[in-house]
């Protein structure tokens, strides 16, 4: 049985239904591949919001420009927290990581060799306020910032339920498991905006069921705002509250999981038939 966790997930200053993220005529090219073609979207402070296309649409590009592990060249990528916009397209990674915007990779990128706890910790260390010296020491502030923050990464293990497996090398885990800890190594960092890149790839359906199930926890019950990108339809249709869709770097789609559902360009981009042979009525992202 979990315990009800003392702190709070949710990193933003700002009330729900405020815009969290503008994302404004983005261009991304590769030499001659035009990656991101002019795409503009905004994200809404507690909202579960879903990009979905088909492969080499462009939707991990998306994310990588807005962590800074890609630079745009032409749009706006703006993030509103602690009474203030900023522009992310010149920042680097570390500084937007500060800012509350956490996420997780389309790959899992965890520390193999360190344990689950380690791991988790890890994604504290962006608001530790001691020095190295003084964590090597391990005495007066850092030793109490240490026992804080280890008491946060613990509460987050109960919300996941890894209790079992906290001190395990994460490398000996199954993949669905490996998931689980990149997603509490994000929650961490107490983003303010958190970006699922397919946390869902890969696993069975009791799996995903459980990973829905954490990913609908932390947004209503911390108010995380969540930018995910899944390939299970049925999945983002029952957990969203806005769906774009990407189709080679263009926006073709953007409302409720129903609108976008009945929308002819969409169906048209995942079917690959013409529109008159299609019944929208019966048409379903099951898959």
């Amino acid at each position: 049985m979990t315990r009800a966790m003392e702190h709070n997930l949710n990193g933003s200053t700002l009330a729900p239904g405020d815009v969290q993220l503008i994302v404004q005529e983005v261009m991304l090219r590769f030499g001659g591949v035009t990656a991101l073609a002019g795409v503009s979207l905004e994200v809404r402070q507690g909202q579960i919001f879903s990009i979905i296309g088909p492969n080499g649409a462009g939707k991990t590009s998306l994310l990588n420009c807005t962590s800074g592990l890609y630079r745009p060249q032409q749009g706006e990528i703006l993030f509103s927290n602690h009474h203030q916009t900023t522009d992310l397209v010149h920042m680097p990674p570390y500084r937007i990581a500060k800012m509350g915007i956490a996420r997780s990779f389309q790959n899992i990128e965890l520390f193999k060799h360190m344990t689950v706890l380690d791991n988790i910790m890890a994604g504290c260390h962006v608001h530790m306020k001691t020095n190295i010296l003084s964590g090597m020491l391990y005495w007066g502030a850092a030793q109490r910032e240490e026992i804080a923050f280890r008491q946060f990464a613990e509460e987050i293990i109960d919300l996941l339920e890894i209790e079992a497996i906290r001190k395990q090398t994460v490398g000996s885990l199954s993949y669905g498991l490996q998931k689980r800890v990149e997603l509490g190594r994000a929650l961490a960092m107490k983003p303010a905006l958190l970006l699922l890149d397919e946390p869902m790839a890969g696993m069975n359906s009791e799996e995903k069921e459980d990973m829905a199930r954490f990913v609908l926890d932390v947004n209503e019950e911390h108010g995380v705002t969540i930018v995910l990108i899944e390939h299970d339809m049925g999945v983002v249709m029952d957990i969203s509250d806005q769906v774009v869709v990407l189709d080679f770097g263009r926006k073709i789609g953007d409302g409720t999981p129903e609108e976008v559902r009945h929308n002819p360009e969409v169906v048209r981009a995942y079917l690959g038939e013409d529109l008159e042979q299609t019944e929208l009525k019966s048409f379903s992202f099951s898959s």
